[in-house]
């Protein structure tokens, strides 16, 4: 096992209810890994932890062996931990080339004379590689719900160490077309070396994507395996049907 991300015991409260409950949680380097659950299951949680949105209660979030509790969410994206959210978060004003460059450019370290050129024919790269390169000078609050999606993954490959990707319900609301040009992306960048963990509720297509998957219930982690394995678990099918 080669670890890339590893939780321990780590939990969070909000007053009295327990979000996460000491989950001990392993993804390991240049998988492709599925998190499913029903409704309130604690998988959104487990990322904004793990990528520092929410603080822990308790435990710890290891990183290449390396405590990151705790972190703030720009020190965590610094370190190559990106994600994204349910809801796309663009800047709807700007025009699909900004949006991609502004994660770019975040670390003012970089000189942005001497870098620009090469990061816009990476933007542009990636942009024809989402099926957008068309709508590049358009507004991104112009984009359907699936366009939008698809900038915002496509945003998050402009960081140049990127390791690890969390996809919140990437296929959610879209059409088939984006689904499959969205697991085509994931299947390209998992080949070139980055690590990806899938929150969804679709499990077609997690099922297409993820050789590995991990159930949580209630806040714990319930089942682990591929999907073949998991879905005629007891309790799998009780978390789900409330059993």
């Amino acid at each position: 096992m080669d670890a890339i991300i590893e939780t321990k015991k780590l939990t969070k409260q909000f007053g009295g209810l327990v979000a996460v409950n000491q989950v001990d949680f392993t993804l390991e380097r240049g998988e492709v890994r599925g998190l499913i659950g029903p409704n309130g299951s604690g998988k959104t949680t487990l990322i904004n932890l793990i990528t520092g949105v929410y603080e822990p209660s308790s435990g710890q979030v290891l990183f290449d062996g390396e405590d990151i509790t705790g972190w703030t969410p720009n020190r965590i994206a610094q370190r190559g931990i990106l994600r994204t959210f349910q809801i796309p978060r663009l800047f709807g004003d700007m025009n699909l080339l900004e949006n991609m460059l502004i994660p770019r450019f975040a670390d003012f370290t970089l000189d942005y004379w001497r870098h620009y050129s090469q990061a816009v024919k990476r933007a542009d790269d990636l942009l024809e590689m989402a099926g957008l390169i068309h709508l590049r000078d358009h507004a991104a609050k112009t984009l359907s719900g699936g366009q939008k999606a698809l900038l915002q993954i496509a945003r998050g490959f402009i960081v140049e160490n990127i390791s690890i990707f969390f996809l919140d319900e990437p296929f959610a609301g879209v059409n088939i077309v984006v689904k499959e040009t969205i697991m085509q992306i994931i299947k390209r960048m998992a080949a070139e070396g980055v690590t990806f963990l899938l929150v969804s509720h679709e499990m077609i297509s997690i099922r297409q994507t993820c050789p590995r998957v991990t159930v949580l219930a209630e806040g714990a982690i319930i089942a682990q395996g591929s999907m073949d394995e998991i879905v005629s678990q007891a309790h799998v099918i009780d978390a789900y049907l409330g059993g």
